[in-house]
């Protein structure tokens, strides 16, 4: 017994030194710099989930471009048609599944967020198993990072004009409805005197460089349509001012 004692006293004290062996080495400069390690640092915390349709028809087809090194594309996670979750990069690092976008002030949407591909093809409604599996991650995904209601949006909201997913089918009503985005119902109030759609997109969060796109953008989020369109209808104007209160709201 005393034998099995010293071993285990012996096991915990090596223990972080094996932890310590397997952990990655530091980033370090290229030029000679000597290591003082600081203690005052954490990681990469999220302020944002992206969520996007893969546009295939099979998981596997999915996971295949996802994990292939010449396609340069990849998410956080992966959720399937009948509900199951793949975890493809630590959330911890920078996934490659936004490109060239922007929210707000960010233009480095990768960096500053969390990307979940929906095993779909753009056509087809999304499955029960998938959109409860969908918000059970979310859930799980808000509790640790504290990410703000409203910064749960699409590739189409970051990348209007370049991107239409998730489809005119994803149920975004049903995510705000669990505290993931915002959402008005209808009929919203009339828009007050003297708004401006533009300024509203922008504050927003919307890219307004090409005001077309952003309205179709803005449409297949909160109006359910990838029609065409050059201008917001009433009803969306009533929407989007109802939205943009909303955004200035208590966070969650």
């Amino acid at each position: 017994m005393a034998i099995m004692s010293t071993m285990s006293r012996l096991l915990f004290l090596l223990l972080p030194l094996v932890l310590a062996a397997c952990a990655p080495a530091p980033q370090r400069a290229g030029v000679a710099s000597i290591w003082y390690p600081s203690p005052n640092f954490d990681e990469r915390r999220p302020d944002y989930v992206i969520l996007h349709h893969t546009g295939d028809d099979t998981a596997e087809k999915a996971l295949a471009v996802l994990t292939d090194p010449s396609r340069g594309v990849s998410a956080h996670y992966l959720v399937t048609r009948d509900g199951a979750i793949y975890q493809l990069v630590d959330e911890r690092m920078r996934a490659w599944h936004a490109g060239v976008s922007r929210w707000g002030g960010d233009e480095d949407v990768n960096s500053a967020s969390i990307g979940i591909e929906l095993d779909n093809d753009g056509d087809e409604p999304f499955p029960e198993a998938q959109v409860e599996s969908l918000l059970a991650l979310l859930a799980d995904i808000e509790a640790r990072y504290r990410i703000p209601r409203a910064n749960f949006v699409g590739h189409a909201d970051v990348a209007p004009g370049r991107k239409v997913d998730p489809s005119k089918y994803f149920p975004w009503r049903r995510l705000a409805e669990h505290g993931f985005g915002i959402w008005c119902d209808s009929p919203p109030p009339e828009p007050p005197a003297g708004f401006d759609p533009v300024m509203a997109l922008q504050a927003l969060g919307y890219d307004v460089s090409d005001v077309s796109a952003a309205i179709r953008a803005f449409d297949l989020h909160f109006m359910g349509s990838d029609e065409e369109a050059t201008e917001l209808s009433p009803e969306a104007q009533a929407m989007l001012a109802c939205l943009v209160a909303k955004s200035r709201e208590t966070p969650r």
